[in-house]
């Protein structure tokens, strides 16, 4: 059907070329014949018989013998000759007109090339290259704003990073100063300012360590092998590591899932997918509240869901959520958590795998689901 539909493009092109070569055949023809008929015919004997009569001293008996006999006989290769030559000029001029196409090309390939936002606009037996050009114009278009968002974003993320590291250093510093010019600070003074430096630099690190991450994902700079791994083990392995993160706040983890539930895929960068959504899930959730994770194994896929209770996250912050260096208002004011790239390297990490990661997110109620293909190793 493609191809029928490819070639279907340029039979207006097709139909022209092969009207214009039988026009010229017929109009060598015709004319050839015309020619001798109307004009030569008779005027033609007469006059080769003079030539040779008067370049050759035949007489006229022996001149018109020879017309006979070297001419007259072999006439229809010659009238064969002279409209193969009238073709040949004629299709010389022809050639002059079909290369009009190819100079529309190449004005075409020019404003390409220019980028100006001119429209191409192209002959109509052109019409399916024009369509082909204006598509990779738009294409061409399309991918440079992208570069340019890209760029954008880039620079933003110089910036955010600047930002959030500058924070806690700066608190590292001045207290780190403080402890330098203040030695008749008491113990107790001196634990905090040293509690509080220690909580800025592992903050400090945890940016760090982020920034490096995505750019080496970024870059595809990835180990990855794939194995059968026990989910219910290793989910309920990570809901046990974050308990000294959820207690504070009266919060809880609680796993729910087959305990035979395989997955298939790199057990450390699905470990870190899980700890980067289960983080998010306990910064963002309510004091004395339920964090769950369920998971299941469906006919093709493994579908693991993070469900926690805070704020709703609105469509337009679900649409970003997993952008690099997004973090939403409540982070920002509180000047929490990492850099914004949790979500974005488990997004990374997700994709590696051939899987999906989304969030839904109402009434306070938010659940990011990960499906990943199940796929022996």
């Amino acid at each position: 059907m493609h191809n029928n539909r490819k070639n279907a493009d340029y039979a207006p092109l097709r139909r022209k070329i092969f009207r214009q070569t039988l026009l010229m055949m017929f109009a060598a023809i015709v004319g050839v014949w015309a020619l001798y008929a109307i004009v030569l015919q008779g005027r033609f004997a007469n006059f080769l018989v003079w030539v040779l009569q008067n370049i050759t001293n035949m007489d006229y008996q022996e001149a018109v013998s020879f017309y006979w006999d070297h001419i007259r006989d072999y006439f229809d290769i010659i009238m064969l000759s002279a409209m193969a030559l009238a073709f040949f000029v004629m299709f010389h001029f022809f050639l002059d007109w079909f290369t009009r196409y190819f100079q529309e090309i190449d004005d075409s390939i020019n404003i390409l090339v220019r980028r100006d936002g001119s429209k191409i606009r192209m002959s109509r037996e052109m019409e399916a290259m024009e369509f082909k050009l204006n598509s990779v114009s738009e294409t061409i278009e399309r991918q440079f704003e992208e570069i340019q968002m890209a760029e954008k974003k880039k620079d933003e993320m110089v910036l955010y990073l600047a930002h959030d590291i500058r924070t806690p250093l700066t608190s590292v510093i001045g207290y780190l100063t403080l402890l330098e010019e203040m030695p008749d600070l008491t113990r107790e003074q001196q634990d905090k300012f040293i509690h509080v430096t220690l909580d800025k630099a592992n903050r400090l690190e945890v940016l760090v360590n982020e920034f490096f991450d995505i750019t080496r994902f970024s870059r595809h700079e990835i180990d990855f092998a794939r194995t059968e791994i026990d989910l219910y083990y290793m989910l309920a392995q990570l809901a046990d590591e974050v308990y000294p993160l959820v207690s504070p706040e009266g919060k809880t983890v609680v796993v729910s899932a087959d305990e035979n539930c395989k997955i298939y895929g790199d057990g450390d960068k699905l470990a870190r997918i899980f700890n980067n959504i289960l983080k998010n899930a306990i910064s963002y959730s309510k004091p004395e509240s339920e964090i769950r994770i369920e998971a299941k194994e469906e006919e093709n896929e493994t579908v693991i869901c993070f469900t926690n209770w805070g704020q709703t996250i609105s469509g337009k912050e679900q649409e970003l959520i997993f952008d690099k260096f997004y973090r939403r208002d409540e982070a920002r004011q509180t000047n929490n958590g990492g850099a914004g790239l949790g979500l974005a390297i488990a997004k990374e990490l997700v994709e590696i795998h051939n899987g999906t990661i989304g969030v839904e997110s109402s009434e306070g109620k938010t659940t990011f689901t990960v499906r990943i293909p199940k796929v022996s190793s």
